[in-house]
Parts: structure tokens; C-alpha cells; sequence
């Protein structure tokens, strides 16, 4: 049937449909603003649903679009369309009982067609009501353009709809994008499409998979299943088991409860399990919008605040906060789902990508605004904006090819010729880059989004595909697999079990006989290796490698360390008496030269190192110890030493642990009766002497530092063969040469004696004799100190420990929490240890009351105004009565990383430069953060460079300054035609004697302050200010053509005019009267000097620049007659003849006053 012909059987039938009257345009269905007498020239037609905004392309929202892009071509932003132009809007809604229709859409479009004559159609954005109207434009030669029509099937221009134009997102660029990501995972097999399909409606659904699924099957010839969600027909269950037959890569496409329930029964099915992986298909990010404008939630949520229970299906968490909400920092309750900690997020979110450009938030504000006042439509900021911003580049797009179709002589009404034009075009749109492909279809952008913050379930963009370059940019935030990669789209033997490889036949006999035979070998082989390791055990513990003879030993006396190391004394010996200390705890000794281990081969060749707390020692010195190192030892108060079989293991098990946050064991001297360990040396002492010495300043984050180098190595403890400490306190974490904090004297426990527990080189602790002694000082050991000093017990004991004494290891290990929260009470107040606001108590009455245990329970003191609310949260709960309610160190250890953004962000900053320094130093031991610390520094160096070169960019031209940085000379050069500005205040001199210097130099700083925020608006180089002179030039060092004219002229308009305003501080009532010269010539420009280099003018153009202001006049700008040639080739400036005046050294010159600039909107 003929075209004409169908399109006559189509009219009767609007008799039949009740269409809805044309309404009135919101800048459209009337006359743009156009000179008098001009005739409206340009129509457009616009078929979009008329109220219903749950539609992208809806009126409400397309409308006031329409009407910015016109204004804008009104205004000549761009200047598109030829003046005069006007524009008149004529819109007919596609909508019929609130839903697209596709019989009142074709209808409109030709009742728009018969009675207006359209030179360009807008609309429809619904697929089917957009390829009947499609169909219609292709028949009628009329260009129509839209922002949706997302449908594959319009990418067949030649067939159906070949002036068809979608400057929007459409499903084959999806598709396109999904296929780059199936090649970046290695996904070449198969796919799994779940879609909701309203009939009903424009089957949204349906038309955004519909692309995935021609792009995975024909372009990339991947097995693709799909399957219809329908709560009627199986729901969730149906869903769910279609996954599990049909493939691992599964792309879900419906409402937000859709992708819930599938979620849900998932996690049930175990596909969370890390096997399968999900993408939901949301294009405008519904699910990722909280209730409020620009405020993300997650979508795992049915509404802000609540989860039901899915977020273990889209995440791993591993710690709960009952009562906190989405607190930053997490509550220490232990967790009690179990498995949370096995399952990673298996859901990334696919959505348009949101242009990011001022131009398009600006866009968005005037959108919501305008519906407001024109529809009374509340829209809010959301992914829909894009497409209305999508019509408007298609205004964009048509004014820009219409205009140059008639400037090359074409008409507006040949449609071949401007779509033809519109194939393969990129310009700047309001949404940021328009580029049309060959097909006239936009390259779309697209972002792939992932649950970023694993503790809150915030999502966040990890990808952002980029339509033009058809390329996925990483952005650094790796997808957190649960099996560590991307999961197998076909793994082996699941779905093609045809595969002969998967054949699963009984083995033959033969094969049965290998197979035992094998396993044989096999176990023949481990019992061959567990004998081999059981000799070689026994082998390390007779070889006794641990073992020191104490001559070997070198030590040397307090005084010549002392004074040999000088200045080198750590800080935690400052201030402090080192004689009083080796006499008082005369047990640590601080020796060096572990070199002089003169032992046979089978001896002891390890470098020792030194005490703990007490230990506030010296660096090792060359010229005492020139080929060793400095250690600690600690006696043992033991006559001699029985090694049993579990001493050896002890000693055995302390030589194998290495760990940067404890001390490294060396070894140990049984030697009668001089029995000791050798450990590690720290320079710096222990933690209890640093916190003692008030001349260290510790800024929060170095006290983080600390408190995370004591979890650190407390996990690693308690993880280790050794199991706990049980003796842990501040004196017993010793901090090395880099700020590093270790632990020291754990494991051991059958070698020491009971009294061993306690560190003697601690302040408060209990004194215990040699053995063989228990008397005076002066013998084997100290004299005992003052009654009430030093009570029995430590104040770092466990209330437990003090009542039953030692405990079995996982009592223990809650005995070293409880310490640890005194510890980290002694850092956050560096008030000592236990410390107790307004109360004056010995130590031996604080133990007492800590075991007694009554109600309420004895702690030491809590200052919040000192450190945050949750630092003491964590204490309370280390030190709580009942030993099973305190945390593990693994558990404190996930609060620490919490803690440290509280302490980057309110604390960080407030240390001094040097105890930074010290951190950046002590960060060089983390081998992981050694690419992040370099980085810190370089960005570090690049800003002080940036601020250096912007100084010197203040003192010398840009161009200038670049070729000094790079070292070459700078020679003079000359120019051929530049304007020189000449300026000084007229009566200065006068008003300078009525004034205290100190008033003159405000004056001058503020007025050239004034003048130097104007002059930045200026193509413009200011050379110098000497006293009231003020002299700019224009042209140089960059020429500018002709221009430098007009720059200068109208440089010295706007001065004047801000010198008519400018108020004298001390003389509000005076005129700052400003006399201005201006002349243009050619000069030579120069750098002058080495010291304080200058950039210098010369030639005669400066000195009559300057002979034009010295004879002007007050409040006016004398202009010279070439100034004036100049100016008269732009015809926008008034001037004035002022004749002929007498200059010195130049006779006479004809010169003229510049009145002002007329306003005339040709003029750029």
C-alpha cells in the first residue's frame, strides 16, 4: 500500500481516540523574542507524554530543557542561528490514561504536521510511540530527534527511521559495554539475562537488556539464556534455580524489590559464595538514591535505615554496630552471623554516568527550577536530568548543523542534508561531550559501581566506560572477589557435561592398582619427611644454636657509654640520671660488640640486642664497639638452670619468632651464676620513658603510632606458639631508633623465676634480690625500695591475676587486654599509669582496691575533653570486670584502622613538623607503604615548587621565567608595536608630607592592591610601581597583534573608574586624584641584573609614554595620536581632541582625551 494511502486510512481513527488538546509551551507554543517586524522562520514540534514524569522524557522535564537551549540560541550562547531568527514551539502529547501510547503519538505527529508544518520534530521518547512517529518523519522527510527511543532496533536508519537522530543513551551502546567488561574478565562462553516485561507499559526492562543481548549473543557469540521474572509465575525461586542451570555471569534488569528477593534467596542458595557474580542493570541509578536529593544509599535497603537482613548477600562484614547506626567508628561487639565474613559483595550496579562539567550542574538547578515555575512539577537532582539534558544538545545539534546548511546555501527543509551533516559530529554540549557516531546515535557513558565501604555498604563508582573511546577506566579501587579474581563464566563440567572430559566411568582395574600404589608412595613419603623432621628437631635443640658463653660477652661501664656517646643520647635518657639508674637496677646491663662471638662453627654467631623499659640506653658507638652491636641483657634470679625438654622447646620457639613489633631474641647465657637473656637493643627506651619525658611532644597520631604497634605485635603474640604475654605494661614496650614500638620480655616462661614476671626497671613495680642474696645494697642485689613505693604487685595486673594468680593461656591472653587498656589510659593522658583524678593513692592501695573487685569497680580515670569518645570506649571495654566481655586483639585491631581516620581528621594536623618528620621516618620500615610515602613526598616537593615558581612568576613574565628555569640566557628582544601605560596620583607629594609614612605606605598598598585585582582581567604585563608611578604595558612578552591597544585602554577605564570610588583610610573625605598617559610604539624588553633581576622597557615609546602623563591632567587619560590610529580600527571608543601640546625633548604632538567606550554588542 502506498505511503499517502496509509496515511489517509490513519485519519479516520483519531475520530475514535480522544487526543488530548495541545497545550501551552513552557517557552514553547509562542514566539521567541525577535526584532520588530520579524517573522517567525523556524518551527518546532515536540510529541512527549504530557504529565506523567516517572518518564525520563516526560513534558515536565523535556519542556523546560527546550525552553534553556532556546534562550541560550536566543542569546547567541552559542551564536547558532542566524539573526533575525525566531522560534515557535508547537507540542501535542504521546500520553494517553497517564502511559506512552502508540496510536495517540502517530496521530499528533501528523495533526502536527498538517497544521504547522514543522521544520523539525522532537519526541517521542517511548519506543513504540517513537517508531510509528519514526516511520512517519522518515516518510515526510522530517528530522526528528530525541533523547530516548533506547530501542536496538532504531539503529536500522537506512530500513525505517533514516532521519531519526537519539542524542541520548540507547541499549546497543549497553551492550557495548557490557561486552568490554565480558573481555576484561575473560567472559567468552555464556551470560544469564533475568528481565521483568511489562507489557503493559513501554517495557522498559525489556528494551534496556535487549541490547546486552544482541552485543553478548551475535557480536560476541556467547551462549546468552534469558528469563522473564514474574512474581506469578516462580518469583525469586524460579529466578534462582534458571541461574543455577544456565551460567555464573548473571545481569538483572527490574525494580529495586526485584533484585532484593533474587539477592535474598542467593545468599540462601550459596551463589554469594564468590562462584557467581551479579550486575544490575539500574541505567538511572534508582536503586543507589536515597528520599533526598543527592544522597546515596545502598541497595540492599528497602528504604534508608533498614537492610532486612540483605546486605550479607551484597557484602562481607565483619564487625556489628548495635545502637550506632552507620557510625565511622565501629562498636567492638563481637560479631555473631556466622559465615559474614566469607561473603563479599557479589552485586555491581551498571548506570549511566552523570557529567560532571559546571555547565551541567548548572543545567540541572535551572531545570528543577524552571519545572517548578512553569509546571509545578517538583523534580529532583537524579540520572533523569540526563536526559532531558540530552534533548536540549539536540537543540544544540540542530541549530548548529542548520546554520551552516543555510550558510552554505541550503535549505531548512532539506532533512537529507542536515542529518548527513549531524553523522560523526562531536562539540560541547550541556552534558559535556556529543558525539554522534556514523549511525546518528550518541556515544554513551557509562559507570560500573561496587560496595566501596565493606562496614557500611556505601557503593561506590570502581569503573567509568567511556562511550568515545570505547575503553573501561579503572579507578584504582580494585572489586574485592571473594575467591581473589573474577569468577569463571563456564567453569569445567557444570554446564557442558557432553564433554568427554567429564566423563565420570568407574576406573579400570589397572587404573585402581596405579592409583594405590601412588597414594603408597605418597604416604611412604610424608612419613619420610615427618622422621626427617623429628631428627632435625632433636638435632636444633642438642645443638643448642641459642646459646651465649658469658665471655663472649664485652661490657662497658655506665661512664664511658655515657660519655662516649655525647649528644647522641636518646630522648628518653634526656633529663633522666643514668648512674642513679645502673645503681638503683644495677641487673640491665648495656653492652656492645656481639662481633666478638669467638666461637667454633657450631657456636653462636647472632647479634644481640637490648632490655626493655628500663633500658634507656645509648646508640652503639664506632670507637667502642667498631665491629658490633649494642644489646640488653636481663638476669635471671635463678643459681642455675635445668634445661628440660620444655625449656629447650621455649628457647627454640623464641629463636624462631621474628616479627617487626617484637623484640628479636639473641640468645641466652646459662652460665652460673651469671644467667641471663639476650634480646634486641632500643635506643629510645621504653614507652613508659617517653611518655615520662615532657620535652616529647606526641601528637595524636604518633600516639596512634603506638597504640597500633602494640596491637600489632599483642596479635601476633597471642596468634604465635607462645600464646600471651602476661606481663605486659608500658616499661615492657620499648620504642628502637625509627619510633618503632616492640614488645619485649614474653615467652620464657619455664626458664625465668617467678619473680622474673615482674620488670624491675619499671617504676612501679616489686623489687625481687639476686639469688644468693635478699640483703643490703652494696651485695648481689639493690636494697629493696622505700614501704609504699613499690607494692607487691603491678598496676597493670589483671583483677583475675591478682585474685588466682596465673591462668591457663586464654585467660591470659584477657589478663594482656586488660593491661593494654591501662597502657593506652597512660598514652591518651601521660598522667603515669592508673591514673585517678583527684585522688592521691600509693600503688600498693590501688591494687588492693583493683582486687577486691567491688561494685563499683576501681579504674583508673577517663578524660574525654583529652581524647575522643571512642578511644575510651575501647578502654572501658579492655578493662571491664568479667574477662570474657573485653575484645580480642584482632578485633581491636579492626578498630585501630577505624580509629585512625577519627585521628587523621580532628588530630592529625595538630603536631609539631618534627614529630612528623619522625613518622615519615618510622613509615620507611612498612615495606607496603613504602610506594605511599614517596609519593606524599613528591606531591610535597611538587607544591613547594608550584609556590616557588608562582613567586618568580610575580617577579618576571611567564615566558621570561620558564627559559631562567631552564638555563638559558635570556636575551632582549624587540617589539615592533606594544602600548605603554603611564599613571601617577596628582598631589602626592603634597599629601605624602600631611601624612606619617606609615599612613603613606597603606595608602599605596591598598590602592595598588586595587589595581592589581583589576589589571588580572586584562591581557596586560604590569613592569613597575615607584612610589605613585604605576606603569603597564600590553603586547609583551607575548605578542597579541593590535590588541594590546584596546587592552591597555580598556585596562585604564576601569582603574579610573575604580579610583573615583577608592576611599583614603586616613583622608575619607579627599579625591585620589589619578592622571593617566597612554601611547603605543615599539620597544625593546630586556632581563636586567643578576640580583633582583628585572624585566626592563626601553626606547622612546617608554619616555613619551611617560611625557603623556606627566602632561595630563587629573581624573583624565591622555592618549597619543598613534594610541589613537590604533584604537579608531575597533570604531568603539569615544576620543576627544585635545591639539597640540608642547612635550619635552619632543615638541609638539597632537594628543587626545579617551571620553569612554561605547557599549555596542558587535564589538568582541
Amino acid at each position: 500500500m502506498a505511503p499517502r494511502l496509509r496515511l489517509l486510512l490513519l485519519l479516520p481513527a483519531a475520530l475514535l481516540v480522544p487526543v488530548p488538546a495541545p497545550a501551552p509551551v513552557a517557552g514553547g507554543g509562542r514566539r521567541a523574542a525577535t526584532p520588530d517586524g520579524a517573522v517567525a522562520n523556524l518551527t518546532v514540534a515536540v510529541v512527549l507524554p504530557e504529565r506523567n514524569v516517572s518518564y525520563a522524557w516526560a513534558w515536565p522535564r523535556v519542556g523546560p530543557a527546550l525552553s534553556l537551549a532556546l534562550e541560550a540560541l536566543e542569546r547567541g550562547e552559542p551564536p547558532l542561528l542566524p539573526r533575525p531568527f525566531s522560534v515557535r514551539v508547537e507540542f501535542m502529547s504521546s500520553e494517553l490514561e497517564g502511559a506512552c501510547s502508540e496510536y495517540v503519538a502517530p496521530l499528533n505527529a501528523v495533526d502536527l504536521k498538517l497544521y504547522h508544518d514543522p521544520d523539525v520534530l522532537f519526541g517521542p521518547g517511548c519506543v513504540y510511540p517513537a517508531a510509528s512517529v519514526g516511520r512517519f518523519a522518515s516518510h515526510w522527510r522530517l528530522p526528528l530527534i530525541t533523547g530516548g527511543a533506547v530501542a536496538a532496533g532504531f539503529s536500522r536508519k537506512r530500513e525505517h527511521y533514516s532521519t531519526t537522530v537519539r542524542t541520548g543513551p540507547s541499549a546497543p551502546k549497553l551492550g557495548a559495554f557490557v561486552s568490554h567488561l565480558h573481555a576484561h574478565f575473560n567472559w567468552s562462553a555464556r551470560a544469564v539475562l533475568l528481565y521483568v516485561d511489562r507489557k503493559t507499559d513501554d517495557r522498559p526492562y525489556y528494551f534496556t537488556v535487549e541490547g546486552v543481548y544482541q552485543e553478548l549473543q551475535d557480536g560476541s557469540n556467547l551462549t546468552v539464556r534469558h528469563h522473564i521474572y514474574s512474581p506469578d509465575e516462580g518469583g525469586p525461586d524460579t529466578a534462582v534455580h534458571f541461574i543455577k542451570a544456565n551460567g555464573r555471569v548473571v545481569y538483572l534488569c527490574g525494580p529495586p524489590e526485584m533484585l532484593r528477593q533474587i539477592m535474598q534467596l542467593a545468599q540462601r542458595e550459596n551463589l554469594t559464595n564468590g562462584d557467581y557474580v551479579f550486575f544490575y542493570l539500574d541505567v538511572f541509578g534508582e536503586s543507589l538514591r536515597g528520599d533526598s536529593a543527592r544522597d546515596p544509599f545502598k541497595p540492599w535497603q528497602q528504604s534508608p535505615g533498614q537492610d532486612s537482613g540483605l546486605r550479607k548477600a551484597f557484602q562481607v562484614s565483619c564487625a556489628r554496630l548495635p545502637g550506632n547506626g552507620d557510625r565511622d567508628l565501629p562498636s567492638l561487639a563481637p560479631v555473631h552471623e556466622a559465615g559474614c565474613c566469607a561473603r563479599l559483595q557479589m552485586v555491581l550496579v551498571i548506570t549511566y554516568y552523570e557529567p560532571q562539567n559546571p555547565e551541567y550542574q548548572h543545567f540541572q538547578t535551572q531545570l528543577i527550577l524552571r519545572a517548578k515555575q512553569k509546571f509545578g512539577v517538583q523534580l529532583n537532582y537524579s540520572l533523569m536530568n540526563l536526559v532531558a539534558g540530552c534533548f536540549y544538545d539536540g537543540m544544540l545539534l540542530y541549530a548548529m548543523v542548520l546554520n551552516e546548511t543555510l550558510r552554505e546555501g541550503g535549505s531548512k527543509k532539506n532533512a537529507t542534508h542536515i542529518i548527513e551533516k549531524m553523522r560523526d559530529r562531536k562539540f560541547q554540549g550541556v552534558t559535556g561531550l556529543v558525539s554522534m557516531d556514523s549511525n546518528n546515535d550518541r556515544d554513551t557513558d557509562f559507570n560500573l559501581w561496587a560496595m566501596g565501604d565493606l562496614e557500611s555498604g556505601q557503593y561506590e563508582v570502581v569503573g567509568h566506560y567511556s562511550g568515545v573511546e570505547k575503553q573501561i577506566h579503572w579507578l584504582g579501587r580494585p572489586i574485592p572477589w571473594v575467591k581473589g579474581a573474577p569468577p569463571l563464566d563456564n567453569p569445567p563440567c557444570v554446564f557442558d557435561v557432553d564433554d568427554p572430559s567429564c566423563d565420570k566411568t568407574p576406573l579400570s582395574m589397572l587404573a585402581i592398582v596405579a592409583l594405590g600404589t601412588g597414594l603408597t608412595f605418597v604416604m611412604f613419603g610424608i612419613s619420610s619427611f615427618l622422621i626427617f623432621r623429628k631428627l632435625m628437631l632433636e638435632k636444633e635443640l642438642a645443638s643448642m644454636l641459642w646459646r651465649i658463653r658469658w665471655d663472649e660477652l664485652q661490657f662497658g661501664s655506665p661512664e664511658r657509654y655515657h660519655k662516649a656517646a655525647g649528644s647522641r643520647l636518646t630522648l628518653s635518657l634526656r633529663g633522666s640520671s643514668y648512674g642513679s639508674l645502673m645503681t638503683t637496677h644495677g641487673k640491665y646491663q648495656i653492652f656492645a660488640n656481639t662481633g666478638h662471638f669467638k666461637v667454633s662453627a657450631a657456636g653462636c654467631r647472632h647479634l644481640p640486642p637490648l632490655p626493655k623499659s628500663a633500658q634507656r640506653a645509648l646508640t652503639s658507638s664506632p670507637s667502642l664497639a667498631p665491629q658490633g652491636n649494642v644489646v640488653a641483657i636481663k638476669h635471671i634470679n635463678k643459681k642455675r638452670i635445668e634445661l628440660t625438654r620444655q625449656v629447650l622447646f621455649e628457647l627454640k620457639h623464641m629463636r624462631d619468632i621474628q616479627f617487626n613489633h617484637l623484640t628479636r631474641f639473641i640468645g641466652a647465657c646459662i652460665d652460673p651464676p651469671n644467667i641471663c637473656i639476650v634480646t634486641e637493643y632500643c635506643p629510645r627506651g621504653s614507652l613508659q620513658d617517653v611518655l615520662e619525658n615532657e620535652s616529647i611532644n606526641l601528637d595524636w597520631m604518633f600516639r596512634y603510632s603506638l597504640i597500633n604497634d602494640i596491637v600489632k605485635g599483642m596479635a601476633f603474640l597471642h596468634n604465635s606458639i607462645i600464646g600471651h604475654h602476661g606481663s605486659l605494661k608500658s616499661s615492657n614496650c620499648v620504642v628502637d631508633s625509627r619510633f618503632v614500638l616492640k614488645i619485649t620480655d614474653y615467652g620464657l616462661a619455664s626458664f625465668r623465676s617467678p619473680c622474673d614476671g615482674e620488670d624491675t626497671h619499671a617504676l612501679y613495680a616489686s623489687e625481687c634480690p639476686p639469688p644468693g642474696t635478699g640483703g643490703p645494697e652494696g651485695q648481689d642485689g639493690p636494697a629493696s625500695p622505700p614501704h609504699g613505693l613499690v607494692p607487691p604487685e603491678k598496676l597493670w595486673t589483671a583483677p583475675e591475676l591478682l585474685q588466682k594468680g596465673r591462668l591457663p593461656t586464654p585467660g591470659m591472653q584477657k589478663a594482656d587486654v586488660y593491661s593494654f587498656g591501662i597502657i593506652v589510659q597512660e598514652v591518651a593522658l601521660r598522667n603515669g599509669p592508673f591514673y585517678i583524678e583527684g585522688m592521691d593513692l600509693s600503688p600498693k592501695e590501688i591494687v588492693q582496691k583493683v582486687r577486691n573487685s567491688q561494685k563499683p569497680f576501681f579504674r583508673p580515670s577517663i578524660d574525654i575533653g583529652v581524647h575522643s569518645e571512642e578511644l575510651a570506649v575501647l578502654m572501658e571495654r579492655c578493662w571491664a570486670q568479667e574477662p570474657a566481655e573485653r575484645p580480642d586483639f584482632s578485633q581491636i585491631k579492626i578498630f585501630i584502622r577505624r580509629f585512625n581516620k577519627w585521628v587523621a581528621g580532628e588530630w592529625g594536623r595538630e603536631g609539631s613538623t618534627s614529630i612528623l618528620d619522625n613518622l615519615l621516618s618510622r613509615m620507611e620500615q612498612y615495606a607496603n607503604n613504602l610506594e605511599k610515602l614517596v609519593e606524599e613526598r613528591t606531591q610535597a616537593y611538587l607544591e613547594e615548587k608550584r609556590k616557588a615558581e608562582n613567586l618568580l612568576y610575580q617577579i618576571l613574565p611567564h615566558s621570561v621565567a620558564e627559559q631562567l628555569k631552564r638555563g638559558e640566557t635570556v636575551r632582549a628582544e624587540a617589539f615592533d608595536s606594544v602600548t605603554i601605560y603611564f599613571s601617577d596620583i596628582v598631589g602626592f607629594t603634597a599629601l605624602s608630607a600631611e601624612s606619617t609614612p606609615m599612613q603613606v605606605v597603606t595608602l599605596l598598598n591598598d590602592l595598588y592592591t586595587c589595581f592589581d585585582a583589576i589589571i588580572d582581567n586584562f591581557d596586560v604585563y604590569k613592569v613597575e610601581t615607584i612610589g605613585d608611578a604605576y606603569m603597564v604595558v600590553s603586547g609583551l612578552p607575548v605578542r597579541n597583534g593590535k590588541l594590546h591597544a584596546r587592552e591597555i585602554v580598556r585596562m585604564a577605564l576601569a582603574l579610573l573608574e575604580a579610583v573615583k570610588t577608592f576611599k583614603i583610610r586616613h583622608r575619607p573625605n579627599d579625591q585620589l586624584r589619578l592622571r593617566i598617559g597612554i601611547h603605543t610604539g615599539p620597544v625593546c624588553a630586556g632581563v636586567v641584573g643578576l640580583k633582583m633581576p628585572r624585566y626592563c622597557l626601553f626606547g622612546d615609546t617608554v619616555n613619551t609614554a611617560s611625557r603623556m602623563e606627566s602632561n595630563g591632567q587629573a581624573l583624565k587619560i591622555h592618549v597619543s595620536s598613534t594610541t589613537k590610529e590604533v584604537l579608531d580600527e575597533f570604531g568603539c571608543f569615544e576620543l576627544e581632541l585635545r591639539g597640540d601640546v608642547e612635550m619635552k625633548g619632543k615638541g609638539k604632538m597632537r594628543t587626545y582625551w579617551l571620553l569612554g567606550e561605547r557599549k555596542d554588542p558587535k564589538v568582541i
